[in-house]
């Protein structure tokens, strides 16, 4: 839970206490204790407005030692522990709440609930699960609940507990979790592929699909699975409708689906692919490809004079790189040791650039990952786009 969950929290015991301090004037016996009660409840959400975690814990602390039955102020101990680091300290505190007789029957959910997070935070997910599967079965912070099981399902590569509570959620909530769904039917999907078993994966594809009809790794799921099975035919389908979904992952797919059309003597096709996609994707993989089969088809000055006109347009280290080992390549052009000078610090900064970056928190990769190491955000990482990039 955020810092503002619990400042609403603890806002209204604030305003108890110094309605309870003012009562009569004063005149009541405890009017002084609990007007310093008030008090200190307002220096501690001071110090938790300007981030000093430090002072608020020592605040709520001597609260704590004044007035032991405010509950409100153990939870907001118990999260300030979690968010420092000392998991052990806010184990025991929400241990003793959940122990505690006397709470109303929100304090005591909220209390598991809390302890269940304390867990989560310090890697014991089995304990977690149990106190979150338990709020979910009596139908208490479901959907809180809900999300941390799917959070521990994620880590545990349990695909199949992480999609039926993902259902689970969307029933509960009204929260939409296609998304999230397909990319898990991937995984299993992908982890079917690599043990031969096309068919299961096929099926897993499917419920991709349905979860949602425009993902873009249920496409390239399906055509990595057609192409392993040997059908170029599918693996094309397939590939095509990633580049109508989402062209930005255009180089995921462009190798594999050159070779389909290789394979299956559809050069003209396979141009025909290339042109469009130049017509309408700013990127440079489609030129650098339909560059080469220029050069096999009509020549090397034709596939140099087809490149020099579409960097002019789309500027790019990619395409410098390949416009210059063409001209090296081209015993007409004499540009000598600067070209290949040229060429090795271009490819150099091609190799120290990310090829990879998350949409949402900006961390950058070599490789393609579904989930962001960084952020733990799902399809957010795209190939990079611009002068350095795509």
């Amino acid at each position: 839970m955020n810092e503002p969950y619990w400042l609403f929290l603890l806002l209204p015991v604030a305003a108890v206490c110094g309605w309870l301090a003012g009562r009569r004037g004063g005149e009541l016996r405890g009017g002084a204790r609990m007007s310093r009660l008030s008090n200190t409840y307002f220096r501690g959400l001071n110090y938790l407005l300007n981030e000093q975690q430090d002072k608020a814990i020592e605040v709520f602390l001597q609260i704590a030692a004044v007035d032991k039955d405010t509950v409100e102020t153990q939870f907001a101990l118990g999260h300030l522990f979690r968010r420092r680091g000392e998991v052990d300290r806010a184990i025991r505190l929400h241990q003793s709440l959940v122990a505690r007789p006397g709470l109303s029957d929100d304090q005591k959910t909220r209390a598991v609930l809390a302890l269940g997070e304390d867990y989560m935070r310090a890697g014991l997910l089995d304990r977690a699960e149990t106190l979150f599967t338990d709020l979910v079965r009596m139908g208490v912070l479901a959907p809180q609940a809900l999300r941390h099981l799917i959070s521990i399902y994620q880590a545990e590569r349990d695909w199949g507990k992480a999609i039926e509570h993902a259902r689970q959620l969307e029933s509960a909530g009204g929260e939409p979790m296609g998304k999230l769904i397909a990319h898990y039917y991937c995984e299993l999907a992908d982890k079917s592929r690599l043990a031969g078993e096309y068919e299961e994966a096929r099926a897993f594809v499917a419920e991709a699909y349905a979860a949602d009809s425009h993902s873009v790794r249920a496409g390239l799921t399906e055509g990595r699975i057609e192409l392993a099975a040997g059908n170029d035919a599918a693996a094309i389908r397939a590939f095509e409708r990633v580049a109508r979904h989402d062209i930005e992952f255009l180089p995921e797919i462009l190798d594999p689906l050159l070779g389909c059309y290789e394979r299956r003597g559809e050069g003209a096709r396979a141009r025909g692919f290339l042109m469009e996609t130049i017509e309408h994707h700013p990127g440079v993989s489609a030129v650098l490809a339909l560059a080469r089969m220029i050069e096999h088809d009509e020549g090397h000055p034709a596939a140099l004079a087809f490149l020099k006109r579409q960097l002019q347009l789309r500027p790019s280290v990619r395409g410098e790189a390949a416009f210059i080992e063409l001209s090296l390549r081209d015993d007409s052009v004499d540009f000598g040791a600067s070209l290949k000078t040229l060429k090795q610090i271009t490819e150099q900064l091609l190799v120290r650039t990310p090829g990879y970056r998350c949409q949402r928190c900006g961390f950058g990769a070599r490789a393609h990952h579904w989930q962001c190491p960084g952020c733990k955000s799902w399809g957010s990482i795209k190939p990079v786009q611009g002068t350095i990039g795509e």
